[in-house]
């Protein structure tokens, strides 16, 4: 029998009924509220507000997995430019329970924050604020040990730099969001980030870390011996125009950029810009000789100083008397090549010029290019002085590509620090004919084996090359206590494959130069010492040097009137 409520009972039960069901959708509306801010924040990890961060902060990071940075890779597969996945600490303020307890503790872990920082962050209004990008596990272990609430990580990518300081004026680095801001990093960011809906795609440079370790190694070890305050150097293919070591010093770390300063990240090879002395002088002979305007058997009276426009054009070291080409080559004349430049003239000077790629901002797969600074009146006096390497500034880099083109059979091939297929470059354009070429060869063998540049000799490899030391101009003059001493070569000399360079910036003599500070001592004993090193790695045979087949292949007529140097 059912049982039936009337009156007051009914109406009693039917309230209790209405109100249950209104709880249960009140109770069902909020879970929805809440499980749609819960996935939210699973999604994104951290609060509403996270976009929003402190000042010196970046926008948030990508997640590893999003599209991870390409390496680089030296021309033999050696890893310089990686992404590892790390831990960044960021912290909710809100549910920090006791922000000056909490920062005395992460000061202890977070050795470069001071307390007083963090401790402005953790009582920070916003939701989210970062503490420390990119933690080494070391950090990370400890952060968590401490077990304080609100504190939270996140998987970010860092870029890492295996080779520490030795490729990092080529390499650059990237800034905490892993987007390239200087070197290759920035050059080919789109590349290494897989950007413009590409997948990201190594990169492999022509560089190789041995020839950058003996160069750099080198360059370090001299500037301590000469106390120079900076050195640069570069190794260069001259048929390719592949550059396999190019060093600045004082360099950096990119790991940590912001702790060297703007000289240490200053690139003196690309960026530089100097008068580079006497060794224009080498582009000086070829550009006579190209032109016809003199010959081998040729030569000029060095006997008195050039005066011109009040200035006087002098000889460092003066032989006073009438000098063969090969002679005012060999014994760097100023002198001797004002005189051979003055003939050829300045409309064909600049022609010249033009063509070997030293008046116009140079090419190259980094940013930091430099360009050269050309006199602002280019008249007789100017072709003189640009003749010996002063009055116009170039890079070391345009200095290298044009030796190249000097001793390769005349063609300019651009540089590259970027490794090309087979080793395969197309000329850009010929600048002299192979046979001056092949004078040239002989000209800068000349200068090591009897001129200024018998320091640089390796035994075995046939180095030739070409001095060059010119006071520094600072602030529109020149300071004669400042000098830039540089070497520019190539090896062997029979079949040039290579030219080396080596600059010091500010050398000082000492006790083994006798005081002096020229080129012939302090630079030229670099490419000495470095091909020695890098010859066998370039797997270059040593030669007997003296032999009759090698002294035939560079034999040339020296034509002086001092009856013991007839000819070499």
């Amino acid at each position: 029998m059912a049982l039936r409520l009337e009156g007051s009972a009914k109406e009693t039960l039917e309230q209790g009924r209405n109100r249950l069901v209104i709880a249960l959708v009140v109770f069902a509306f909020c879970f929805v509220i809440l499980s749609g801010r819960l996935v939210g924040l699973a999604i994104s990890g951290i609060g509403a507000d996270e976009a929003v961060a402190t000042s010196g902060d970046v926008s948030p990071p990508v997640a590893l997995g999003e599209g991870k940075r390409a390496d680089i890779r030296d021309r033999n597969g050696v890893l310089l430019a990686t992404t590892l996945a790390t831990a960044s600490l960021f912290a909710e303020p809100k549910n920090v329970i006791d922000p000056k307890e909490a920062a005395v503790k992460l000061a202890t872990v977070l050795d470069d924050m001071s307390e007083a920082a963090i401790l402005s962050r953790l009582s920070s209004a916003r939701n989210f604020v970062w503490l420390k990008r990119n933690l080494t596990p070391t950090q990370q272990y400890r952060v968590n040990a401490l077990g304080i609430p609100g504190l939270h990580f996140r998987t970010e990518e860092k870029r890492f730099y295996p080779m520490g300081s030795l490729v990092s004026h080529v390499l650059g680095f990237t800034d905490v969001d892993n987007r390239g801001i200087a070197g290759v990093e920035k050059y080919f960011d789109g590349q290494l980030a897989g950007s413009e809906g590409g997948p990201a795609q190594e990169l492999m440079l022509s560089i190789d870390v041995r020839i950058q370790h003996a160069l750099r190694d080198e360059i370090t070890r001299h500037m301590s011996v000469f106390r120079a305050i900076g050195g640069a150097g570069m190794v260069m293919d001259v048929k390719s125009g592949e550059i396999l070591g190019l060093v600045s010093l004082p360099d950096f770390d990119p790991n940590r950029p912001n702790d060297f300063s703007g000289d240490a990240k200053f690139n003196r090879i690309t960026l530089g810009v100097y008068e580079m002395g006497s060794t224009f002088k080498t582009f000086t002979t070829a550009m006579a000789l190209d032109a016809g305007t003199v010959g081998l058997a040729d030569g000029y009276d060095a006997t008195e100083p050039i005066r011109k426009a009040g200035f006087r054009i002098r000889d460092d070291h003066p032989k006073k008397r009438w000098l063969s080409v090969p002679e005012i080559f060999m014994y760097s004349s100023n002198i001797g090549a004002a005189k051979m430049a003055e003939d050829v003239g300045t409309k064909h000077q600049k022609a010249f010029l033009a063509k070997l790629g030293l008046l116009d901002k140079p090419s190259l797969e980094v940013p930091e290019v430099g360009a050269p600074i050309l006199p602002p009146r280019w008249n007789s006096l100017e072709t003189m002085t640009i003749s010996f390497g002063h009055g116009l500034s170039v890079s070391p880099l345009q200095l290298s590509a044009g030796i190249s083109a000097m001793v390769n059979g005349g063609k300019y091939i651009n540089p590259t620090v970027v490794l090309r297929e087979e080793g395969i470059a197309k000329p850009v354009r010929d600048v002299i004919s192979p046979k001056t070429s092949d004078i040239i060869r002989r000209l800068m063998r000349l200068v090591v084996e009897k001129g200024t540049g018998g320091r640089a000799a390796a035994e075995g490899y046939v180095v030739g090359g070409k001095t060059g030391t010119a006071e520094k101009a600072v602030d529109g003059r020149y300071k004669r206590d400042a000098l830039i001493a540089s070497f520019v070569g190539a090896f062997p000399m029979d079949d040039p494959r290579y030219v080396v360079f080596a600059m010091l910036d500010e050398p000082k003599g000492n006790a083994s130069t006798h005081g002096f500070r020229s080129a012939g001592w302090t630079a030229a004993p670099i490419i000495s010492r470095l091909i020695s090193r890098i010859g066998p790695i370039l797997s270059v045979a040593p030669v007997n040097e003296a032999s009759e087949e090698l002294q035939k292949a560079l034999f040339i007529p020296i034509n002086s009137k001092e009856k013991n140097l007839a000819s070499f």
